[in-house]
């Protein structure tokens, strides 16, 4: 592969040098930013003083499979289907978990560029993204850190995993999950030399630590090291986030909870409507399932207009769409949301019944994302960034269309 190659429509560079992508789960400005102050990461300091210190929109919602997706296929999940980490399929009248590479409707770049003789490494914290990253990728290397004790040349294209970091199997709930990440990446760059690595974290620290707390500055020192490890062996380091992090609860430390699918039962009848919470997945220890984005099926009868109407007059609602408008301004695939969706305010997040939701053991104010509120999140690279063409919003999805084009040397072309 030498020419430039166009994935989904986007021109993507032959990097001549590599390209790794990593994406701090659930992370915001403030996290960095107080670790720099607090005198916590001197080598990004170094980095954006010489780089680029940019600000990025994620996906909506803003969850981790959309983003982590998004950011792997350079599209919004109008194109690439994946809108959320469960949804509701109303075809078959199940609830599916968002993890099933048939989900997927377009191809990640690391399969297209894998299938075109560049070398490509993929590596996820949780398992939940592996076979969607992975989905295609031609003789590369993917496996996660909560399984790397299982990974295989066979299957992951990389074995012995923890011999060569040096490290004990962290669990799926600390710190450690995302370090092993960075290490086996930082060694995988260094004895493999791919042309394109992603690498992408968990939210643990986030959803229980605010910025600036001791556990959190911790949590960016360790990363520190691994970006300056990455940037010594020559590689261009972009680093954003999948969605941002808020408190969601009130000044006591109370979660604020919308409890939408009782206000239904109530308007309607008990379960005539269906809510949906597409936060969900296998990891309810970070945040029992709430987020400040859900989507609502409604029986054919019912009045949406007037519905919103109502759903958006609740205390800590934000916004209440339609279909139709989420489609357009969100960029959603329509077949895979409710007739409305409900985005909360910035610290509330929505639920469906107070039984369904077990925070009682928490032992910190609940801390989540999903609404608008953590769209925004960080675009870290270690080069400057030039020629972004007039008027582009800047995506975290944008990762590899900028990194292939430093990399090679290039201007960058149409987005």
């Amino acid at each position: 592969m030498t020419e430039p190659l166009t994935v989904n429509g986007r021109r993507y560079h032959r990097p001549h040098r590599p390209v790794v992508v990593v994406c701090i789960d659930g992370s915001e400005d403030a996290y960095h930013e107080r670790a720099v102050a607090d005198g916590r990461m001197p080598f990004l300091e170094r980095m954006l003083g010489d780089g680029g210190d940019l600000r990025a929109d994620c996906t909506m919602p803003s969850f981790t499979n959309p983003n982590n997706l998004s950011i792997a296929t350079g599209v919004p999940p109008s194109v690439h289907g994946i809108c959320g980490n469960y949804f509701y399929d109303t075809a078959t009248g199940t609830e599916v978990m968002m993890n099933d590479p048939e989900l997927l409707r377009a191809p990640t770049l690391f399969a297209e560029f894998s299938q075109r003789g560049a070398k490509v490494a993929v590596i996820t914290a949780k398992d939940k993204l592996r076979r969607l990253l992975g989905s295609g990728l031609k003789d590369g290397i993917c496996f996660s850190a909560e399984k790397a004790d299982q990974a295989t040349e066979a299957e992951n294209g990389i074995g012995k995993v923890l011999e060569r970091t040096g490290m004990e199997l962290p669990s799926v709930y600390s710190a450690g999950l995302s370090e092993l990440v960075m290490a086996a990446g930082a060694d995988i760059l260094d004895k493999d030399r791919p042309d394109l690595m992603y690498l992408s974290l968990t939210d643990y620290i986030q959803h229980k630590h605010a910025p600036g707390s001791p556990v959190a500055n911790d949590f960016y020192a360790m990363l520190d090291h691994w970006f300056e490890r990455i940037d010594a062996l020559g590689a261009v380091l972009v680093v954003t986030a999948d969605h941002g992090m808020n408190a969601k609860a009130d000044a006591d430390g109370a979660a604020r909870v919308v409890h939408l699918q009782d206000v239904l039962d109530a308007r309607l009848a008990p379960g005539a409507a269906r809510v949906v919470l597409p936060i969900t997945d296998p990891y309810t220890v970070h945040h029992g399932a709430l987020g400040s984005y859900a989507t609502v099926h409604l029986p054919k009868a019912a009045d949406r207009s007037a519905l919103a109407s109502e759903l958006a007059q609740l205390d800590g609602v934000d916004e209440v769409l339609t279909r139709e408008a989420a489609c357009a301004r969100f960029e959603l695939p329509g077949d895979r949301i409710g007739d409305l969706v409900v985005i909360a305010e910035r610290n509330t997040v929505l639920g469906t019944t107070p039984a369904r939701h077990d925070i009682s053991g928490f032992k910190e104010p609940l801390r989540s994302h999903g609404g608008l509120t953590e769209q925004r999140v960080p675009f870290l690279v270690n080069a400057p960034v030039t020629g972004l063409p007039d008027g582009h919003r800047l995506r975290n999805f944008d990762a590899y269309w900028i990194g292939t084009a430093i990399a090679a040397g290039q201007p960058l072309t149409a987005a």
